[in-house]
């Protein structure tokens, strides 16, 4: 490669990119655990942190260390844009010191809380939120109880709504609490408040929702209002979420 075109010394590229120390990548590429954009790669190789295609130990590399890839929770009551000509609370009041432009894959409505993914990966964040993709989404919701068993089924099996039928990928019963039960149920649907017009359609009218995960990325403790990077591990399970 060419001087001028980026490339620097692939075990720099690793180290940089958090794999380990030099020494450590260096083991690595003489095992024969990395490749670069398809091909094996070997000691003295040269990689462009922002356009090769890195893999190491078969899962993709984040290198490109001008890419930003957040995890966020969003509370109830913010609107998943970055500003809010109403003056409303929005994903931007919540990012603190991220200095990159970073933006929202997806959107939860006002009223839904839980995950959200920022980044300034327009090409992760497309592959993210196209249909063809079908990252499966999973959410904890609140709703009208009691809860007989044939609505699981009948989600399950699918539903007519008023675009189209829909249906769950996965779906129990997490506790019931009185007259409310709490659900979590799994799609790969990306349709304006699907979650909530199931749950409308079966009689069971969402109280609150929380989404908890997009496809391998949980909210897990994330407590709601902060924001967090992700690791090179969740970041490479989001590119292989999205492979063609």
């Amino acid at each position: 490669m060419p001087e001028n075109d980026g490339a620097e010394r692939l075990q720099k590229v690793m180290a940089v990119a958090g794999v380990g120390s030099r020494r450590a990548c260096e083991t690595l590429i003489a095992r024969g655990k990395v490749t670069v954009d398809g091909r094996l790669a070997r000691l003295g190789d040269r990689a462009n942190p922002a356009t090769s295609v890195i893999m190491v130990n078969g899962e993709r590399l984040a290198a490109d260390q001008t890419l930003v890839y957040l995890a966020m929770n969003k509370p109830r009551g913010v609107v998943s844009t970055m500003a809010d000509e109403k003056g409303r609370s929005a994903i931007s009041d919540f990012l603190g010191r991220v200095e990159q432009r970073v933006y929202h894959v997806g959107r939860l409505d006002q009223d839904s809380e839980g995950l959200l993914l920022l980044t300034n990966d327009g090409t992760l964040a497309h592959k993210l939120t196209h249909p063809s993709y079908g990252v499966a989404k999973t959410y904890l919701c609140e709703v009208a109880g009691p809860l007989p068993r044939a609505v699981g089924r009948r989600l399950l099996a699918g539903v007519e709504l008023e675009d189209g039928p829909a249906k769950a990928d996965a779906f129990r019963l997490v506790d019931t609490l009185g007259k409310t039960a709490q659900i979590e149920i799994t799609l790969h649907e990306g349709r304006k408040h699907i979650v909530r017009r199931l749950m409308d359609e079966v009689g069971h009218p969402v109280s609150r929702l929380i989404r908890t995960s997009i496809g391998p990325i949980k909210l897990g403790d994330l407590r709601s209002g902060r924001t967090r990077r992700l690791n090179n591990g969740e970041i490479a399970a989001l590119f292989a979420a999205v492979e063609d």
